[in-house]
């Protein structure tokens, strides 16, 4: 059995990226002893790698932009949406019906500041 601990992403500005998922969509901003940093939320973090400077072993490819991650909420889609709105988030599509892992969800699509193709997505639904 696998379960996912942890995603990398490549960013231009770590910085910058820390300050938008902090304020968007309320991650912890943790640096590690070797200085190295992550969002975390919940019990998963995402590592960010500059890439200007990516730290070995990498992927293939390391370019800012190229990731495509869906995040999971437990608050109504429709809650997201105005968060997002509040915080003057482009949304690119969505609210829209999807299956995710645990089946079909609510989602909602927009950009990180590298690019980055981000969902978040909520099984929960108005009664």
């Amino acid at each position: 059995m696998f379960a996912l601990d942890h995603v990398v992403l490549t960013v231009r500005d770590i910085e910058t990226t820390c300050a938008w998922y902090q304020r968007v969509l309320g991650m912890r901003r943790v640096v590690s002893e070797n200085g190295r940093v992550a969002l975390h939320f919940g019990s998963q973090k995402v590592n960010l790698h500059p890439a200007a400077a990516p730290y070995s072993p990498h992927a293939a490819v390391v370019e800012p932009g190229t990731a495509d991650l869906c995040f999971l909420s437990s608050r109504l889609i429709e809650e997201v949406v105005e968060d997002l709105q509040g915080e003057a988030v482009a949304i690119e599509l969505g609210p829209v019906r999807q299956v995710g892992a645990q089946g079909p969800m609510d989602s909602v699509y927009f950009r990180d500041p590298d690019g980055n193709l981000i969902e978040v997505a909520s099984y929960a639904r108005r009664v």
